[in-house]
């Protein structure tokens, strides 16, 4: 039996993916999802919002991060392993699906574990664009994993760095950063200590995953005017930054009711005041005040980021090649008849 065209759902694989990627560009692809991630921040108040539904273990955590915003539905599976780099796996893979809230059917079925890597990126520069100093030029890229490329191509797309300071604790994690950029217009500095790779930079950015509470930078190493893109962490009992360096920043947020369970404000008072991104992108609340404030954007992910990078992807890979179809729905010619179709199927 052949499978009507009500039971196809679009499925881009990773090879079809990074065919599409390719296809658009790395860094276009990323300021293209940022706008539409911009876009849906515009209308932040139309969305379903609740923290990602976490199962913890011993090993990592499993999440689910849903949202709709009335017409549209989507979510996003991910999972957040650090000890499976020595294992020879991924630290972060995902899939999601998006599907019209009128007829509860899939639209779009992807893989999300390249797609995540884009969006995230897109989204610090995003924030970039409105917290880190003007003329901003030079980005400390502390932690050189999985995600350091696409943010030091996002911040050069989005923000105009020219130059990055790469520093991991392995240094074959920094070795394989600065081979990956070399080549995309960057100027590529390895550096062998965080203090070393935050000289003369504007921003700084931290991405590191082990699951305990850190101290990748601690107070003395931040001064003045700077921009802090703190993406690293991101579940409860794992933080980045001294405390101290969080009471003597502006901190900016996502959705404040996630934030506070697993990002670098769990370490904060419940009540310690916040500005959510939305808010600046819309007019609504301030965000670079001055050349000497400290900002601190504490990114912990959230899904209308993935709900936009989902609808960039349906509307990107229309009239392409660059998916095929997944027989995946049941669609009997008597929608009270799937018995039926199962035993034609015989």
């Amino acid at each position: 039996m052949q499978p009507s065209d009500k039971a196809l759902v679009p499925f881009v694989s990773v090879d079809n993916m990074m065919r599409l990627i390719h296809h658009i560009g790395v860094e276009r692809m990323i300021t293209e999802i940022a706008t539409q991630i911009e876009d849906d921040f515009k209308r932040w108040e139309s969305f379903d919002k609740t923290p990602r539904i976490p199962a913890h273990s011993p090993h990592g955590v499993i999440e689910l991060m849903p949202t709709s915003d009335g017409e549209a539905y989507g979510f996003k599976y991910v999972n957040g392993h650090p000890k499976n780099t020595s294992e020879g796996l991924q630290t972060v893979t995902a899939f999601g699906l998006l599907a019209d809230v009128y007829t509860g059917y899939p639209t779009l079925l992807t893989e999300m574990t390249m797609l995540t890597a884009l969006r995230t990126a897109a989204t610090s520069a995003l924030v970039g664009k409105y917290l880190a100093p003007k003329n901003a030029s030079t980005m400390a890229m502390i932690g050189n994993g999985a995600q350091s490329e696409f943010q030091c191509l996002a911040f050069k797309a989005m923000c105009g760095i020219d130059t990055v300071r790469l520093y991991d604790i392995d240094p074959a994690a920094t070795a394989k950063c600065a081979a990956n950029l070399q080549g995309t217009g960057l100027k590529v500095v390895s550096c062998r200590s965080a203090e070393e790779a935050i000289e003369g930079a504007q921003i700084i950015t931290t991405c590191t995953a082990d699951k305990k509470y850190a101290t990748i930078l601690t107070d003395n190493m931040v001064g003045p005017g700077v921009h802090i893109n703190a993406i690293g962490g991101d579940c409860p009992g794992k933080t980045e930054l001294h405390r101290d360096i969080l009471l003597r920043s502006d901190i900016f947020v996502e959705y404040p009711e996630q934030t506070r369970i697993e990002g670098e404000i769990q370490a904060l008072d419940p009540d310690h005041p916040v500005t959510e991104m939305w808010q600046v992108i819309t007019g609504q609340a301030e965000g670079r005040r001055d050349d000497r404030q400290i900002t601190l954007f504490d990114s912990v992910g959230f899904a209308i980021e993935d709900f936009s990078a989902l609808r960039y992807v349906k509307r990107a890979i229309e009239g392409t090649e660059f998916f095929e179809p997944l027989d995946m729905l049941a669609d009997p010619d008597d929608p009270r008849d799937l018995f039926g179709m199962l035993m034609r199927a015989k």
